[in-house]
């Protein structure tokens, strides 16, 4: 470049790369002024308000998560602290809408602007070096021009922090994986704010104070809001109950409800039942969760293959497999049965699965599958793994938990009547119940939907031996928790398989306990049926202890119709239990043919039979029987006229079983007392305290007393309000 001055001549060179304005200036005189650049050159804010935050469409409701970020973000501007949360959950949950909505719901409280950095388009782009290319979005937008954003990483996040120091701003930053970049991208600023988005939970974030906020998915209402949305006007409110069944049927995934919602409006001649009975079938589901607009696809299995596809080989074996497991809430013991895998090895596998929002870990560190998430990886385990893989992997889960049931029953009463060979289920298995550190049945009751889950499935394979051994393990649970509908399911495909493997010991004890929830049902033709088949099988064989069972449960029903045949019943329970030196079934007899002489009106005999049998039963150190036996006494003495020995009685048997956690025979004892009190004349508050747990319990169960016990309590007075407090006294003068 050539200058003329003063008649002379001059050259600047430069061999710089010049962006921008750039100035050489050989000799000059005089004073001079000169303003260039860009308002982001110097560092300092220019006049940029970013307002990047993309808008939802199809949103509803997450109110509780708002209020929750609210309160998030008030707390951490009244403690002068960054304010840094995360929103996780799985793929298609609706992270980025629910951040999205509540940033423009925020706006104000953020007014030199929003920023959205997506970093799932950043690794699509395959920039390399996420953090750097967020930090340079980041400084463009805050009105940095692209010449003036630094080379190196540390330089960008130093001229970034620069920029926030005297702003009030969002970040939000979309679909994050490692938690490092969250951190590293926080204004730092009062009353400034970053808010992520991830698939896994990042909670290594939270010894930052980070809050931490897991995304699960819409509940039935909210999730019909959405769909009346997006369907269009009048499809969901025509058809109420098929909107129910497709919320069902997308268990609640925002993203599977938009594709059903747009199919809907897109496809008028469709019916919300006929798409609910489409998405019905298990194996087309995914198929109909897909859907097309302007030639983009929207599925829930791209969104899910997206997650997978970033899985090692070993996360992701393990992640097909849970797609074959009987039911989608495991613990990590299961995992490694099931995969094969040591104890150690099944958690770091499922941690991972974690991370990718694959899989949600629990409260009380079991694992859930989301039932979209289950079938997807069921089709991968179909197209990627071995036929045989199918039927052996539940083959595993059910020899995994039958082992632990027949180890959980053991726990619960060692001398019960089995046919079960319990040593040569168990085998080596440890016992998680040996130390009481584990009790037998809360681990029953918890785990009762997977054990369920698993004897349909070995129904379904034909696995006829264990399915029997399976549900009379199982009913050491149902004869503490009356469940009766799942109780008469499991002893009906129990009592089936047994016939089919020819095995008339395990048909008769298992016919002859389904007899006791179909009574509990007034079933009494199939009771009778069904004792009636146990008689028959029983005599086939030489099992004195079996044969005297049986005479029991006949005995029970019979005393519904014929007492003096009841007792005669119980009788010979009680001479073959002799027989067979079974002391507690001899207990047994003795309980209820006390039961029975009471009914048919030998009240003294009666208490002495059912003394006998405490004084057995404590014995045996049977607590939960021993306690029967005194409720018993109570309902005896109660006949007798003796309401304080009755009262007294049934008191201490109603607690005695709440302890020993039989929760039906214990709202009996309840129901008995509460009759008591009210004959004469107790205290209303008492009888209605009684009358609620035991309806609680019938309730929980399924037991038709419920409906009765709760028109009772509805027939009671209302409660008297609790009087107020009488004032204190004013001191005297004196201070005395």
């Amino acid at each position: 470049m050539e200058h003329e001055q003063d008649g002379g001549r001059f050259t600047n060179q430069s061999s710089a790369t010049v962006h921008g304005t750039h100035v050489q200036i050989g000799r000059n005189h005089g004073g001079i002024v000169f303003s260039c650049g860009h308002p982001g050159e110097s560092g300092q804010p220019g006049p940029v308000r970013p307002a990047q935050v993309p808008v939802p469409r199809g949103f509803v409701n997450r109110s509780a998560e708002f209020a929750d970020l609210d309160a998030w973000l008030e707390e951490r501007i009244l403690e002068q602290e960054d304010a840094v949360g995360v929103l996780s959950g799985l793929p298609g949950v609706g992270k980025t809408a629910t951040a999205c909505r509540w940033a423009r719901l925020a706006r104000d409280r953020f007014p030199d602007g929003q920023v959205f950095v997506d970093f799932a388009a950043l690794r699509r782009d395959n920039r390399g070096g996420d953090l750097a290319e967020a930090a340079a979005w980041c400084l463009r937008a805050l009105g940095v021009a692209k010449e003036f954003v630094p080379v190196t990483l540390s330089e960008r996040l130093a001229l970034f922090r620069s920029h926030c120091s005297t702003r009030r701003l969002l970040i939000v930053l979309d679909d994050v994986t490692v938690a490092g970049h969250v951190a590293a991208l926080a204004p730092g600023s009062p009353g400034s704010a970053v808010l992520a988005t991830s698939t896994a939970p990042l909670d290594e974030l939270s010894l930052d104070g980070t809050r931490l906020l897991a995304l699960a998915p819409l509940d039935r209402g909210s999730g019909t809001r959405l769909l009346a949305e997006l369907a269009g006007p009048g499809r969901i409110e025509a058809d109420p109950s098929g909107a129910d069944r497709l919320v069902d049927l997308c268990d609640g995934l925002p993203m599977a409800l938009h594709v059903v919602g747009l199919r809907l409006r897109r496809h008028t001649w469709l019916s919300v039942a006929a798409l609910a009975d489409e998405l019905a079938d298990e194996n087309e589901r995914l198929a109909a969760l897909t859907s097309s607009v302007s030639g983009k696809e929207s599925s829930v299995s791209s969104a899910l293959n997206l997650a997978y596809q970033d899985l090692p080989d070993p996360q992701a074996r393990l992640y097909r497999l849970l797609g074959l497991l009987p039911y989608p809430l495991f613990d990590a013991g299961t995992v490694a049965a099931c995969a094969q895998l040591t104890q150690v090895g099944a958690l770091q596998a499922l941690a991972g699965l974690v991370e990718a929002g694959l899989v949600h870990r629990e409260a009380d560190d079991r694992y859930r599958l989301h039932s979209l998430v289950r079938l997807h990886a069921r089709a991968l385990a179909a197209a990627h793994d071995s036929p045989e893989e199918e039927s052996a992997v539940p083959a595993r889960a059910l020899a995994h938990y039958l082992q632990l049931t027949a180890l959980a029953d053991r726990a619960i009463r060692a001398d019960r009547l089995r046919i079960v060979d319990l040593d040569a289920v168990i085998g080596d298995a440890p016992d998680p119940f040996v130390d009481g550190t584990n009790r037998p049945l809360p681990w029953m009751e918890a785990e009762r939907p997977a054990l369920l889950a698993v004897l349909r499935e070995a129904e379904r394979h034909g696995w006829d031996r264990r399915v029997w051994q399976l549900a009379e393990v199982l009913s050491a649970l149902y004869l503490h928790h009356r469940h009766l509908g799942e109780w008469q399911e499991v002893l009906r495909m129990g009592a089936a398989a047994a016939a089919r493997d020819e095995r008339p010991d395990a048909e008769a004890r298992l016919r002859s306990l389904l007899s006791r929830p179909l009574l509990d049902l007034d079933q009494e033709a199939e009771a009778e049926a069904q004792l009636k088949r146990a008689l028959e099988c029983a005599t086939d064989g030489d099992n004195l202890r079996l044969q005297a069972s049986v005479q029991e449960f006949w005995g029970r029903f019979l005393e519904r119709h014929d007492l003096a045949a009841a007792q005669s019943a119980f009788k010979r329970n009680l001479q073959l239990s002799e027989l067979a030196g079974d002391q507690r079934g001899a207990a047994l007899a003795l309980l209820f043919l006390g039961g029975a002489q009471d009914a048919s009106g030998k009240s003294t005999t009666a208490v002495q039979t059912l003394n006998d049998a405490l004084v057995r039963f404590e014995n045996c150190e049977d607590a939960r029987m021993a306690a029967r036996a005194v409720a018993a006494r109570g309902r005896v003495h109660f006949n007798l006229g003796d309401l304080d020995s009755a009262a007294r009685d049934l008191r201490r048997a109603a607690d005695q079983l709440r302890e020993s956690d039989a929760t039906h025979y214990e709202a009996q004892a309840r129901e008995e007392l509460a009759d008591l009190l009210e004959s004469s004349g107790g205290a209303d508050a008492e009888v209605r305290t009684q009358l609620e747990r035991a309806w609680q319990i019938y309730h929980d169960g399924g037991s038709p007393r419920a409906a009765v016990l709760r028109a009772r309590l509805d027939s009671l007075p209302d409660p008297e309000p609790e009087p107020e407090p009488e004032p204190e006294p004013e001191p005297d003068e004196t201070g005395t």
